[in-house]
């Protein structure tokens, strides 16, 4: 199915897998072509409650995004900027829905002891016009390729890129770190997340890539280059080939991956090539 959001026509696909280890998969990922939403929440918690955790995000920040393109004229007005903070209406929206899923988590573990302790990352983007909206907490990541190269567009809330930033640890060498998978922010572990929001201007032929750690602890840039790049437009194989890569080489984790692509539209103007600044709530 070809999607348009405004001038920018996309395709997208989603796929999980609880991987060659775990007996239960805690990754959520979905897809709504109608919106331009993508989102994938890896859960963490005892007794399946990361499993809750992640569907909880997904549901709340899914509805609410939902309700919100439906009520401002189809997302026309979600790509409307905000004057007082020079950001799309759709990256508000989505720091919104964000942070009630991370007040419904909080308060859900609150009320029932087995579910004590849960949590979830989160990275999700919604495409409106010709930007794409990028909201994430925890180590779930965003990354675009263009014109053959691939690039993050998300920075990890982890212990390992706290030491990476701070030259105790290389990032050549962050496989072999010890505490890879500790998060430093999550859904769900306060009654208060600070979430990182940025926008993108898209370029025809883009291809957006949002994944859990259990695909990128398995497989490297380079990797994920090389089978990104064998792509050809077709988004459902593609998806297919990096998680079946992941579980060949070993599957620790869930592996979960969703992919947005672009679509070339001679009809509509260049997008202007720069990064929207960063947002922290």
């Amino acid at each position: 199915m070809l999607a348009t959001s405004a001038l920018a026509h996309f395709t997208m696909v989603c796929q999980t897998d609880s991987g060659r280890v775990r007996d239960h998969n805690e990754d959520v990922v979905l897809v709504n072509e109608r919106i331009g939403l993508a989102l994938l929440a890896d859960g963490m918690g005892g007794y399946n409650a990361g499993e809750v955790a992640a569907r909880v995000a997904a549901d709340v920040i899914a509805d609410g995004a939902r309700q919100a393109f439906d009520a401002q004229r189809g997302g026309e007005i979600l790509s409307e900027v905000d004057p007082a903070t020079g950001l799309t209406r759709a990256s508000l929206v989505l720091r919104e829905q964000v942070l009630r899923a991370n007040e419904a988590i909080f308060e859900s573990s609150r009320e029932a002891p087995e579910y004590e302790g849960m949590g979830t990352t989160v990275v999700a983007v919604l495409l409106t016009g010709r930007r794409l909206v990028v909201a994430h907490v925890g180590d779930s990541r965003c990354y675009r390729m263009r014109n053959g190269v691939l690039m993050a567009l998300t920075r990890d809330h982890s212990l390992l890129q706290e030491q990476i930033d701070c030259g105790e640890w290389e990032e050549d060498a962050a496989r072999d770190f010890p505490h890879k998978n500790l998060v430093t922010r999550a859904l769900g572990a306060e009654h208060y997340v600070q979430v990182d929001v940025a926008e993108h201007f898209v370029e025809p032929n883009d291809l957006y890539l949002l994944c859990s750690d259990g695909l990128t602890d398995m497989l490297d840039t380079q990797q994920l280059t090389q089978l990104l790049l064998k792509s050809n437009g077709n988004l459902s194989y593609t998806v297919a080939s990096l998680i079946a890569e992941a579980n060949e080489l070993g599957g620790r984790d869930n592996i979960s991956a969703a992919l947005i692509g672009i679509s070339a539209d001679p009809a509509a103007k260049p997008a202007m090539i720069r990064k929207r600044k960063v947002v922290r709530s």
